[in-house]
């Protein structure tokens, strides 16, 4: 299959299919007599999987290690497992702080909805955004 019908086929450019070679993520397809990529059969599952594992938020160091294990003829079940963990604790841990952010900018916006700024000296940058964190 040349690189436009495995783009075609996957959904993305014959410039990602070529950033995934240089990547280590697709090995170098062999060539045509013309010199045109000709990909096997099961590159178009590989590449459904390196998006797939993308839209899971892994990087593609650590889909490479993916394929690594596999193409070493292990199942990476327990690698996959433990990366799904560590993104998983991190996502809780960016909501978490998003969360604590929504809660000081919700004060904020009632302190600033409060706020005359005539009564605002000329020694005073934005009284709003000092009411936050004084001690910042």
């Amino acid at each position: 299959m040349r690189i436009g019908a495995l783009a075609a086929a996957t959904g993305i450019t014959p410039k990602t299919l070529r950033f995934y070679e240089q990547a280590g993520l697709l090995a170098d397809p062999p060539r045509t007599s013309g010199g045109y990529r000709d990909y096997p059969a099961h590159a178009r599952a590989r590449v459904g999987f390196i998006r797939s594992a993308q839209a899971a938020g892994l990087s593609l160091a650590e889909i490479r290690d993916v394929l690594a294990i596999r193409d070493g003829g292990h199942p990476p079940c327990a690698h996959v497992t433990e990366l799904l963990g560590r993104h998983l604790a991190d996502v809780e841990h960016r909501i978490a702080e998003l969360q604590a952010t929504r809660a000081v900018l919700r004060e904020l916006t009632r302190t600033a909805s409060a706020t005359d700024p005539a009564t605002c000296t000329e020694s005073d940058i934005c009284r709003i955004l000092a009411a936050c964190c004084p001690n910042a």
